[in-house]
Parts: structure tokens; sequence; C-alpha cells
């Protein structure tokens, strides 16, 4: 072999050495956010309720490759096992247009369209906590169970929607307090629509996360009353999925 083909073929097998290191430093990458989500949850900062870990590897990297999730939350929307055509993502959209319709005819509920992590629609309903808890407290109110009572009904209605539940607080205090006081209401939510004949399997994350991803800004009385809230997270589920690949999703 002349000293060019060796100079050549050695250049060929750095550049293969080096995108294999890479590939796998993406891979190890991934796996710390596994693991390391697994652990967040562990801990008490949330409590995942039916998810494997398939489906938070697959929420990571639908958030990676797909950037059009539009919530400030952590990423929502499981892994799916089929690829979905633009057909089906249409009738998806409809789908969920018709879901944050129900959704707006609760009180005290503010309904938004938003994107999950594999692209699809999904429907995020806020509930202000300053109308569900007293403060710093994590028992519902009389008037909040009136409001979660109807909202159980559009849950289901809709039982081929997934559902998370995120609790916040605004930044008074600290870590140690805020964040147990975000899951003890995102779990309030969850148990109290549990009660209303909602059935646990539809629910897939109910989680805690304290001061982060505020929605407003924390330097005004009227921005905390905002970021104190639980966020309800209606998405796509397999059967979803499947319906509308076939077709059949009204």
């Amino acid at each position: 072999m002349e000293k060019k083909d060796v100079s050549l073929h050695l250049n060929n097998k750095i550049i293969g050495d080096l995108i294999m290191k890479k590939m796998k430093f993406s891979v190890a990458a991934l796996s710390m956010l596994l693991v390391l989500g697994s652990c967040q949850t562990k801990t008490g900062t949330g409590a995942a309720v039916g998810s494997g870990a398939g489906a938070a590897l697959g929420a990571i990297v639908g958030g990676l490759l797909n950037n059009s999730h539009r919530g400030t939350c952590a990423l929502v929307g499981a892994a799916i096992g089929a690829a979905v055509g633009g057909g089906a993502g249409t009738l998806i959209g409809k789908h969920m247009d018709k879901v944050a319709e129900q959704a707006k005819a609760v009180e005290n509920a503010k309904v938004e369209q938003v994107t999950d992590a594999n692209g699809l629609a999904a429907v995020k309903v806020t509930f202000d906590s300053g109308i569900l808890f007293q403060t710093n407290k994590f028992n519902l109110n009389a008037n909040a169970k009136n409001d979660l009572a109807k909202f159980s009904q559009v849950l289901k209605n809709n039982t081929d929607c997934q559902v998370d539940i995120q609790g916040y607080t605004d930044n008074t205090g600290n870590d140690g307090i805020n964040l147990p006081l975000s899951e003890n209401r995102a779990k309030s939510v969850y148990n109290y629509l549990i009660s209303c004949g909602v059935a646990a399997s539809q629910f897939k994350n109910v989680s805690g996360f304290g001061s982060t991803n505020p929605v407003a800004d924390n330097s005004t009385a009227a921005g905390r009353q905002a970021n104190r809230r639980v966020e309800v997270y209606l998405y796509a589920s397999q059967a979803m999925v499947n319906a509308a690949n076939n077709g059949t999703l009204q």
C-alpha cells in the first residue's frame, strides 16, 4: 500500500472512531438524563404514576429532536410505538380541539393548546393555586372541588387522553418548602379526580416542580400569584395514535 493510501486509511479510521465516540457519548448522556429523572422522582420532587423507563426516555428524546413543545413545563408525552403520519396528526389535532372546548366550560380553568414531546397537539389546563388552596396549604377548597368535579367529566369523556399533573409555586421561600408543597398540591388534585371516578391508569405523571418554570415575573405580586398554579396536561395515548393512523379517530 502506498503512503497516500495508508494516510487516507488512517484518516478514515480516526474519523470513524470520533463518530463512534460521539454516538456513545450521546447515548450515555441520554441515559444519565433518564437516571437523573428517576432520582428526582424518588427524592420526592415528583411522583411517576404508571410510566415506564421507555416512556421517560421517549419524552427526553422527543424533546431533544422536536423543539415544538410550547409549554413552560417539563416535557409531556409518552413514547409512542408507531409513526404518526400527517393525516393522523391532523385528526389528533381536531380531536384535541374538541377536548379543549370541553375544558373551557370548567370555571376557573385557563385552557391552552400546546404541543407534546412527540410534536402532537395537546391541551394544557391551568388552575390558580390561590383558588384551589389556602396559602401554604394543600387541602382543596370547597369551590375548587366543584371545579375539579366538572373537570373530571372532561377526563372521563376522553379516556384516550393520557394525563400529567404538575404543581408549581412562586419563588418565595426555598426548595425545602416549595418542592414538597407543589408535589402535595399536584397529588391533592390527582386524588380528588380519582375520587370523582377518573381511572388511575389515565394518569402518567403527578409531579411537583417548586418554583421552577415560572410563567410570570416573581418580582410582582401578580406575577407570583400566576406562578402558584397546578397544570394538567391532556395528550395523545397510544390508543389515540392507533385510531388516528387507522382513520377512525373522531
